[in-house]
């Protein structure tokens, strides 16, 4: 099977509405790029919850529609612009998108990740580098984490800077669960993840029994209800959270909750110019400073009790 790119280079003020509008009209999908990209002009865009329509774009976007290959793409772009009502339908260009196979294209994408001094996160079709080293098997799914990322590298390597065998661990907005995988396989006692997605929860749970870490994952609520929150043994040890600023700052209290006396909190997703108004936001229950900071994201720790803000890594991630 073939189908046809339907390119559409707009303002960004019309760019999210003109998404919708070609997908009404017949789009099979359609995504949103900067349409200066790899010259001096682009320009990174962070997409965080409470951005709306019009700060998700950037000011030259590029609008791609794949389509049918035997559709009217002139017909799709002309209804798209009635009903985003645009004064006249834009200029656009067609690219052909050939037959492929998709699943081994998406495999080749995808290589063994190597992060901090010895760990490695490995496809299931890949080889691991160094077998004596701490392995995670995992497959980009529909769960955020392949320690890819620059905020999953930096927890990843807090957490290998700071072993706790035997100590509590909860990662909270676990995602793919690799966060607590890479603490139960550095000696962890219990670990908790905890994500409000139950697609994440199903995928971490795959992914820990996979790779063999006994980790319990919950949803919101029932990480309330379980029996170790109800017993009051909900304050942990090192409490790891990688989500974005903006619900960072809203669970302070909550997050802070969870940290017991003279534990470590870590929080990332955040980047370097939010380090500040995060760190504000915890300010009132736990000290935090910069531990290290990877392609304009930063790290976070702090520890429970502390007056002041451990000091940040010696040596800047790799």
């Amino acid at each position: 099977m073939s189908w046809t790119e339907v390119v559409i280079e707009i303002a960004r003020e019309h760019a999210e509405n003109l998404s919708d509008a070609l997908m009404e009209a017949g789009a099979l999908s359609v995504s949103v790029e900067d349409a200066d990209e790899g010259t001096a002009a682009e320009k990174p865009l962070f997409g965080e919850p409470g951005m709306t329509p019009t700060e998700a774009a950037w000011d030259h976007s590029r609008v791609v529609a794949l389509t049918d290959v035997d559709a009217d793409q002139a017909a799709i772009v002309a209804e798209a612009s009635a009903i985003a009502k645009l004064p006249a339908p834009p200029a656009f260009t067609t690219r052909p998108v050939g037959d492929a196979d998709w699943v081994r294209l998406t495999q080749s994408q995808f290589e063994p990740i190597h992060i901090g001094k010895n760990i490695w996160v490995v496809p299931s079709w890949h080889e691991a580098p160094d077998p004596n080293a701490l392995i995670l098997e995992l497959d980009p799914g529909l769960a955020f984490g392949t320690g890819s990322h620059p905020t999953t590298r930096l927890c990843m390597e807090w957490l290998e800077a700071h072993p706790a065998p035997g100590k509590t661990v909860l990662d909270y907005g676990c995602g793919s669960g690799i966060l607590a995988m890479v603490a139960k396989k550095l000696g962890a006692g219990s670990v908790t993840g905890v994500d409000i997605d139950p697609q994440a929860i199903e995928s971490a749970h795959a992914n820990a029994q996979r790779n063999g870490c006994e980790i319990d994952y919950f949803l919101p609520d029932d990480f309330a209800a379980s029996p170790n929150a109800q017993q009051g043994a909900s304050r942990f040890d090192i409490v790891v959270a990688n989500i974005l600023s903006n619900p960072l700052k809203l669970m302070a209290p909550m997050l802070s909750s969870r940290v017991a006396d003279g534990g470590f909190l870590i929080l990332s997703g955040v980047l370097a110019r939010q380090a500040e108004e995060v760190a504000a936001a915890y300010a009132p229950f736990i000290k935090l400073g910069v531990w290290a900071e990877q392609d304009g994201w930063v790290a976070l720790h702090g520890q429970f009790g502390s007056e002041t803000a451990p000091p940040p890594r010696a040596v800047s991630g790799q």
